[in-house]
């Protein structure tokens, strides 16, 4: 599977992500398309310059980041009707979802992994500690074909959800990445107003032992 394609790349990039990010049963993502304005962040600084070769298409099956307690399984999500990116659903035993319509963890591109930081009632959701992570912190993804790809964190960003920067989270790199996204920042009667992003490399491959 190539980088994200032109019409996947737009229909992502049109709706900057509100994953889990309030307390109500049916969060969804936002379909806002304004841009970053102001002067252009920064790319994310590179946690490791170790080049590692890029992994056939395998579906995610779990996620674990050690540093942060996390280990998951992952669910598939796609677009809803509306055309905005879903985010799980609400649960008692919340899950991170993959984004289908990006690589999956290990081929070039960016892989787009979602997670709820609280689900409603049921109280902190799996990525509730997401903005917690430093540079160089290991993220492993567990893939359906047996293939372990592990990422090593780049940069941890908090932004305002006006200024979601679609173009940096879902636009093509020549490299295998990751993304994480999650909620943060105050808290509004409809959830938070910030997202959580998560960015970091491809450092590593192995076979699982289970």
């Amino acid at each position: 599977m190539t980088p994200l394609s032109r019409r996947a790349f737009t229909t992502a990039a049109m709706a900057s992500l509100l994953a889990g990010c309030g307390d109500h049963d049916t969060p969804r993502a936002s379909t806002s398309t304004r841009r970053p304005g102001g002067t252009p962040s920064p790319p994310p600084s590179r946690a490791s310059s170790k080049s590692v070769r890029a992994l056939g298409r395998s579906v995610p099956v779990g996620l674990r980041i050690p540093a942060i307690g996390v280990d998951t399984p992952v669910i598939r999500l796609g677009l809803a009707p509306d055309g905005s990116v879903q985010v799980p659903p609400v649960t008692a035993h919340d899950r991170a979802g993959w984004y289908r319509h990006s690589p999956t963890p290990g081929q070039v591109g960016p892989s787009v992994i979602l997670g709820h930081v609280t689900v409603g009632s049921y109280g902190d959701g799996v990525f509730r500690r997401l903005d917690r992570l430093r540079r160089g912190d290991r993220i492993v993804a567990r893939l359906e074909n047996g293939t372990a790809a592990e990422f090593a964190v780049d940069a941890v960003r908090k932004v305002a959800k006006a200024d979601f920067p679609a173009d940096e989270v879902y636009g093509n790199v020549d490299r295998p990445e990751l993304r994480l996204i999650t909620c943060g920042g105050p808290r509004t009667g409809n959830g938070y107003l910030d997202n959580v992003i998560v960015f970091a490399t491809l450092s590593a491959t192995s076979r699982t032992t289970s």
